[in-house]
């Protein structure tokens, strides 16, 4: 999926499932190494999009 078509919810999810599957071992080291990369994507793409969105609240605020 490409970074402009991700939602910030469906980015969240995909992160809640690989601490899931990672809390409960459910991961061999493999497959580790490949989900601690994904997840340090997700968790990037939803900072910025946190940070891109609060920045529009606060101009959107400011114009008031």
């Amino acid at each position: 999926m490409k970074k402009e078509e991700q939602k910030y919810e469906q980015a969240y999810q995909e992160l809640q499932t690989i601490v899931r599957r990672m809390e409960n071992d459910e991961l061999d080291i493999d497959q580790m190494s490949e989900q601690l990369k994904r997840a340090q994507q997700l968790i990037k793409f939803c900072k910025e999009k946190l940070t891109k969105t609060d920045e529009e609240i606060k101009k959107i605020l400011s114009e008031e």
